[in-house]
């Protein structure tokens, strides 16, 4: 199997030859662990699927200072939060659909499709429409109004929606054979919002872009999503990522969801920050196990960041093939 194959047999529950290697979001640590630009880092470390490449539009203060495009407010790059209120500012705040065409240099997706044919190349970011609503408003605000204004909030989350739609559908033209839809929705004690709220508020919107899509759609949230999780079968996801392990136990979910559901992640990040090796090679073992062959990728349960430990970085793309098992190719 090639690496395209490898992951497309997983999202189908099949078995691939071996586990596949898929981290979402590689930020940072590109020259300590040595990649050429962070695109290409995917496959230089072994990775079976290479992240699309994007860029934010200058004039956007997202991650900067002030309040940017979605009414989201920032401070030094840091999230403080949201001015978004009333329907007028709706209109304020929601970019043009067009500007999705903005987001991406077609010459410069076509470059990493040529560098790696036989990758799968997929499109990640965090613009879910449950996420990028309750930032734009904040997050008490918003709860709030759960209660006080229904009908202001669908018509929010439409909006977010129709923009996920305009980005992840030009993503697709470009080449984007898997979308990862990044929508936090949950702490370490559960959901955000009831179960029964996420139902009448989010479940239509997510449906609706998984339907629209061509291709299949992978949700991404921190936290213990466990209570959701019935909702992202209705929804029609293809699997999950995340899985942080103080939060979601690997081996629960898959009893549970084996078939309907493929696993990506549940290695626990903090370990990468922390110069006991040994510890960070038992968790992936850990994960390898609970998640097997069938219907799990491994990948940590968030990111790569800037600021983690390089010889624990080093070792988790190393040890990743040492566990996994080596490629077999077919024919």
């Amino acid at each position: 199997m090639n690496s395209r194959e490898r992951i497309f047999a997983v999202l189908n529950h099949q078995v691939p030859d071996r586990i596949p290697r898929f981290e979402v979001w590689i930020d940072g640590m590109f020259a300590e662990l040595g990649a050429s630009d962070p695109y290409s880092a995917y496959a230089e470390l072994g990775q079976d699927a290479v992240l699309m490449p994007s860029q934010s539009p200058a004039e956007s203060n997202a991650w900067k200072n002030g309040v940017d495009e979605w009414g989201r407010v920032w401070k030094d790059g840091m999230y403080t939060g949201g001015v978004l209120d009333r329907e007028e500012d709706l209109v304020l705040y929601s970019p043009p659909l067009s500007l999705a065409q903005r987001l991406f240099d077609p010459q410069r997706v076509e470059q990493v499709r040529q560098l790696f044919p036989e990758h799968c190349l997929f499109f990640g970011t965090h613009i879910g429409p449950f996420m990028n609503s309750y930032m734009a408003m904040g997050l008490e605000r918003f709860c709030l109004r759960l209660t006080d204004d229904a009908v202001f909030i669908h018509t929010l989350m439409e909006a977010r929606t129709q923009w996920c739609l305009a980005v992840f559908g030009r993503a697709v033209e470009l080449g984007a054979e898997v979308i990862v839809m990044g929508d936090d929705s949950a702490h370490h004690g559960g959901p955000m919002i009831s179960p029964s709220m996420w139902r009448e508020f989010v479940l239509p919107y997510h449906r609706r872009i998984v339907e629209t899509l061509p291709v299949p759609v992978i949700w991404h949230s921190d936290g213990n999503i466990a209570k959701l999780l019935p909702m992202a079968v209705e929804a029609g996801f293809a699997g999950i990522h995340g899985l942080e392990p103080w939060s979601m136990s690997l081996s629960v979910v898959k009893a549970e969801y084996a078939g309907r559901l493929a696993l990506i992640g549940n290695a626990d990040v903090r370990l990468m920050c922390d110069p006991d090796l040994d510890k960070l090679r038992d968790e992936m073992r850990r994960c390898v196990q609970e998640g097997g062959k069938d219907g799990y990728m491994f990948s940590s349960c968030n990111s790569i960041f800037t600021g983690m430990n390089p010889a624990a970085a080093r070792e988790f793309f190393r040890y990743q093939a040492e566990i996994t098992g080596v490629d077999r190719r077919a024919g």
